[in-house]
C-alpha cells in the first residue's frame, strides 16, 4: 500500500467540497480550543488584549530560537513598549519583507510597512505568525528582566543588554566574531 500524504489525510476527513471559508471556521475553532481557551483568564490579567498577546507572541516566536531565551525576549520587548521605545525587531522587519535575510540593511529598516517596528511605535498590525503555545506563555508570563536590548550571537543565542552603549558594544563584539569565522 502506498501511504497516504497529508493532503489525503486532511481531505479525507473533510471533504473535497469543503470551501475556504469553513476550512479557516475550522481553523479558527481549533485555535481557540487548544489556546484561547487555555490562556483567555491570563490575557485578561495581563492588560493586553487577545490580538495584541498573539501580535507579540508572533514576534517571540521569530526571535527567540532557543525555548528557554523565550521569558527573557518578550520581556525586553513589554519593556520596550512600557518604555516607549520603538520594538525594533529584525523578524517584523523580514515579515514587511517577505522574506528572512541573514543580515538586515539600513534601506530594509526603512521599509515602508505597518509591520515595520524599526519605523512604527508599539505593536504592529498584527501577528507576523502562528505562534506556538510555549510563547505566547512566555509574553503572559515574560521573566523578571530589565533589559531593554539584545543581540544575536550568531548560534541561536541572544545577549541582552539594559542600554543602548552596552548593546552597540555587545553588537560589535559578536559582528567581529562572525568576520574572523568567514
Amino acid at each position: 500500500r502506498r501511504k497516504a500524504g497529508v493532503e489525503a489525510l486532511l481531505l479525507s476527513r473533510i471533504g473535497l467540497d469543503v470551501f475556504p471559508a469553513v476550512i479557516l471556521q475550522m481553523m479558527m475553532d481549533r485555535f481557540r480550543t487548544l489556546v484561547v481557551d487555555r490562556i483567555l483568564e491570563d490575557v485578561g490579567k495581563s492588560g493586553m488584549s487577545l490580538h495584541q498577546v498573539i501580535t507579540l507572541a508572533s514576534i517571540v516566536e521569530r526571535e527567540a530560537k532557543m525555548p528557554e531565551e523565550r521569558p527573557r525576549v518578550a520581556a525586553v520587548f513589554l519593556n520596550r513598549i512600557k518604555a516607549g521605545k520603538k520594538l525594533q525587531s529584525c523578524a517584523t522587519v523580514q515579515y514587511a519583507l517577505g522574506k528572512v535575510k541573514p543580515v538586515l540593511s539600513l534601506k530594509d529598516l526603512k521599509v515602508d510597512s505597518p509591520y515595520n517596528t524599526y519605523e512604527h511605535l508599539g505593536l504592529p498590525v498584527g501577528p507576523i505568525c502562528s505562534p506556538g503555545i510555549a510563547a505566547i506563555q512566555a509574553v503572559l508570563y515574560p521573566s523578571d528582566d530589565t533589559a531593554l536590548f539584545f543581540v544575536s550571537k550568531g548560534n541561536g543565542w541572544h545577549e541582552f543588554t539594559t542600554s543602548f552603549r552596552l548593546h552597540r558594544k555587545a553588537a560589535n563584539q559578536f559582528e567581529k566574531q562572525r568576520e574572523k569565522q568567514r
